[in-house]
């Protein structure tokens, strides 16, 4: 018996032994662009290294040629066996230009990332065809999605989803409008309630856009409001609302995104702090929303609206010519005439949502310092709240939370809050509720399919190395501080284009979040710099969306208020237009080069105010 166990401790040495002595793990890139410097140190530990058969003697390598270059690695008493692929840098670019050029030609996002995926494994595979298609689904999507942190937000934003359906379905939201709309008591209250629910309703903007618009259109209607109005005020509170919400549909998808493009880069900063700082600097959807308060308080307007607004004050709510579009009918989201408007079933789920984020944060980020001995966790919240680093130290708590496992308790929380205040008022049954949580869950599914293909995208990017090729031509010449305005605009013309803004930050965020960590690395304000360019691609995709005539919002926006389409685009874009010029030459540009923030934003208000008051003229006499 004592040998059968001295046998057994000598052979468990052994192993050990074994296992220590195992060499460390070589990596080699399997493509790179032409011209790309490897350097050695960050290939591993290894005796000797060749490529095509010559020792390299120098502490690089340069992949001076096109073509296949065979590495082989000497480690100990083993050769290891690359082999790495050099194409033209250029080339790199090819799968987010054709997704861009194909979407602005078709208007059609999920194919053309779909090709730009395909391309990209085209050259990563070398130019088979066959191992190409069929890797965008067994290699690329299935890596996109086989990760625990973007499962979660698929989840989140399905739950979210369902949650939206079940308060609809149940005269939730229905209740907050109607609750709101009995103050109407003059054109101008008309206004400012419909600008008022766009704000309420912050958490998803196709749900904004079809309950404002068909719920307000009587009261603007009775107090001589043109229907071009009502459509600019639900179109300007929708996507803009949703964009720069604590709590909607699109943070989801944003923080999957930033998460993905931050680590793929070795930089670890937490995707959910980087959206919450980014928030202020969304210039365009803050000063659009602003603009539309300014022009009912001042009741000024200018260009095609003012005609629109002297017409309907007349009594004419449309022109002659206009063509409205029909009412969007919606069995999915319209309650029965009999279900009770009760504001507190719409209410209470978004509070609940709401409080479980900020409440699971402060939670989760608590448990993880404590597993980290970190004394802070200690701290009682209101030890930190009345203290003078009371903010730094909560600052440091949220973000060590877990933000992706925080957003699904809360979306969890907020369908079972839905669901029991809908069933125990015996609004909907059980059936009727998951029939409503599935119908919610459905609307967004496109929102989930774009999301997959733009997270496989940044993974095809990611090893073609896109961003360092763009970063070696950029960064010699780009002044850094200009390439927040520079990614405004571009966005903005994408989303014009395509009509969508998931889209465009599905394209622009994989590719210019690695470009700024290039054109900014070393800098001591990096993360500022990081934090105002992703602020920039969503601006700049909120107002291209805004103003496209193929948006499905500003499309929604027309039925909803039933408005002639082209009337609606035709009024709005001058306001658009006003919000943006005011937010790149006097919010982005200014703060990028270190201009107050606050004092941004001041002036910002200022120039639209007297633009509204020297342009504009008042359309009726009260």
């Amino acid at each position: 018996m004592k040998k059968f166990i001295l046998l057994i401790l000598i052979f468990s040495i052994g192993c050990l032994l074994v296992g220590a002595a195992q060499p460390a793990e070589v990596k080699l890139p399997s493509m790179v662009f032409k011209g790309k410097i490897l350097k050695l140190k960050d290939i591993g530990l290894f005796d000797r290294i060749y490529v095509n058969g010559t020792e390299i003697k120098s502490d690089r390598i340069v992949f001076s040629q096109t073509g296949t270059y065979t590495v082989t690695v000497v480690q100990g008493g083993r050769e290891l066996t690359f082999s790495v692929y050099s194409l033209e840098g250029i080339l790199t670019l090819l799968p987010p230009l054709i997704a861009i050029i194909l979407a602005l030609i078709f208007k059609e996002v999920v194919v053309s990332l779909f090709v730009g995926i395909f391309t990209g494994a085209l050259l990563l595979s070398r130019f088979d065809f066959i191992n190409a298609f069929f890797n965008v689904i067994d290699k690329y999507i299935l890596n996109a999605i086989a990760d625990k942190n973007r499962a979660s937000i698929l989840v989140f934003t399905l739950l979210l989803g369902g949650m939206v359906g079940i308060i609809t379905k149940s005269g939730g939201v229905k209740g907050i409008v109607e609750s709101l709309s009995r103050r109407v008591k003059s054109e101008r209250g008309t206004q400012f309630y419909t600008w008022l629910m766009g704000i309420l309703i912050f958490f998803d903007d196709y749900t904004n856009t079809l309950i404002v618009g068909n719920t307000m259109r009587p009261l603007t209607d009775k107090w001589k409001v043109s229907r071009e109005k009502l459509s600019y005020i639900v179109d300007s509170t929708a996507a803009p609302m949703a964009s720069i919400a604590l709590i909607s549909t699109w943070i989801g998808f944003e923080i999957s995104l930033i998460d993905q493009s931050l680590k793929a880069y070795g930089f670890q900063y937490d995707a959910y702090q980087i959206f919450l700082a980014s928030l202020p600097y969304r210039f365009y959807p803050i000063l659009a929303l602003l603009l539309v308060m300014l022009i009912f308080t001042l009741r000024r307007d200018f260009g095609p609206m003012l005609k629109a607004e002297k017409r309907a004050s007349r009594g004419k709510l449309l022109s002659d010519e206009a063509v409205p579009l029909a009412d969007f009918e919606s069995s999915g989201l319209n309650p029965p005439e009999s279900t009770p408007p009760r504001w507190f079933n719409g209410l209470i789920p978004i509070v609940v949502v709401i409080v479980f984020t900020f409440g699971g944060l402060y939670i989760s980020g608590v448990n993880r310092l404590l597993s980290k001995g970190n004394p802070l966790a200690e701290k009682s919240f209101f030890q930190m709240f009345f203290s003078s680093s009371g903010f730094k130290d909560l600052g440091t708590i949220i973000s060590s939370a877990n933000s992706f496992e925080v957003l699904l308790w809360a979306s969890l929380m907020g369908v079972i809050t839905a669901l029991g205040l809908a069933f125990f008022q015996k609004i909907l049954s059980l059936r009727e509720g998951i029939s409503s949580l599935v119908q919610g869950m459905k609307s967004m599914m496109m929102a989930v399919v774009i999301l997959v293909l733009a997270w496989s995208l940044g993974v095809v990017l990611v090893e073609l190395h896109t961003a360092d090729f763009l970063v070696s031509l950029l960064s010699s010449s780009l002044n850094y501080q200009l390439f927040p305005a520079l990614v405004f605009v571009f966005s903005a013309l994408i989303a014009f284009s395509t009509g969508t803004s998931w889209g465009t930050i599905g394209i622009m965020y994989p590719l210019v979040i690695p470009i700024t960590i290039g054109l900014g690395r070393g800098l001591p304000d990096l993360k500022y710099f990081i934090i105002l360019t992703i602020s920039s691609v969503l601006a700049g995709a909120v107002f291209g969306d805004h103003c496209s005539p193929i948006s499905d919002t500003t499309i929604m926006s027309s039925m909803a208020s039933s408005c002639d389409h082209i009337d609606h685009v035709k009024t709005q874009i001058p306001y658009a237009l006003l919000a943006a010029s005011v937010a790149l030459f006097c919010g982005i540009i200014p703060v990028s080069y270190g201009f107050p923030y606050v004092l941004s934003v001041l002036i910002s208000v200022g120039i639209i105010s007297l633009i509204l008051l020297v342009v504009g003229k008042k359309s009726r006499g009260n």
